[in-house]
């Protein structure tokens, strides 16, 4: 075959698939906001749920659904970074540190329900926490954590070796060298896979309702880490599986909006500032 004519063959067929993955996506939004944007309003989105009646909200469930995600990444951000940097810059290369790898990549290949199940035999059970909003934090940090850990490393070995010579021969501590050089080159990628754990959390359900409940608190929203903690994804779940109200079609609808509007926000919110720092990367 002609070697342009391939060439054209093979920028038309990934060109159709490009077109292909945007028109799911945009039937996908559609199908799902479509029917599902009418139902939100103001006191939908910031009211209290009802288990009997038509027109309860989902404000503690919306609380939740990001005070549970705020206290993974607290616990999962430290711990992944501090591990990718420590198998890219600092462990050698010896059976301990692949395994370290393997394990790594085993636990991020791991069915998030198996997660659940752990986090529920642990934190529920073994240390008394009860359905709540730690023991759901605690377990979806464990979910997010291989993947942290994967990312960070991979960002920091794709920065250029001629980064860390130069850094180190001016006379700069290894330390230094990868608080002020490495890290800073290689946050696109750190945030993008921060990103990429955000939305996977915010829209998980199988693992925090084994460990963060079913039910909110009567208070919520409250910031009781003890609190049941009811989330957005775990709430859809609910009224579309075990919920008698009679607008539970209406109550799912919306709150399947809601909860594909908050991950597009946020990947939006997320992913700008990281295009912006990789443009002007590249413009230096």
């Amino acid at each position: 075959m002609n070697s342009k004519l391939s060439n054209k063959l093979a920028t038309g067929v990934f060109w159709l698939i490009g077109f292909v993955i945007l028109g799911i996506l945009a039937w996908f939004l559609w199908r799902i906001l479509s029917v599902g944007v009418p139902h939100l309003s103001w006191d939908f989105i910031t009211g209290q749920p009802e288990d009997m009646m038509a027109g309860g909200g989902v404000g503690p469930q919306f609380f939740n659904s990001f005070y549970i995600l705020f206290l993974s990444l607290l616990i999962a951000i430290p711990l992944g970074v501090g591990a990718g940097i420590w198998l890219s810059e600092y462990a050698k290369p010896n059976k301990f540190t692949e395994i370290v790898r393997i394990s790594t990549e085993m636990l991020a290949s791991v069915p998030s329900i198996v997660f659940g199940l752990f986090g529920m035999l642990v934190f529920v059970t073994t240390f008394k926490l009860g359905f709540s909003i730690i023991g759901g934090a605690l377990t979806l940090a464990l979910l997010n954590l291989p993947v942290l850990v994967r990312v960070t490393e991979e960002s920091l070995r794709a920065v250029p070796p001629s980064y860390r010579e130069a850094s180190l021969a001016l006379g700069s501590t290894k330390w230094q060298t990868i608080r002020k050089v490495l890290v800073p080159a290689a946050l696109p990628g750190l945030i993008t896979g921060v990103t990429l754990t955000a939305g996977r959390a915010l829209g998980e359900s199988a693992i925090l309702i084994f460990t963060a409940g079913t039910t909110v608190s009567r208070f919520a929203p409250t910031p009781d880490l003890t609190a049941s903690g009811e989330t957005l994804a775990v709430h859809l779940w609910y009224v579309r599986s075990e919920a008698l109200i009679e607008d539970a079609q209406q109550v799912a609808e919306g709150t399947a909006a809601l909860l594909v509007i908050v991950v597009l926000l946020l990947n939006l919110l997320i992913a700008l500032p990281s295009r912006y720092l990789q443009r002007k990367k590249a413009g230096k």
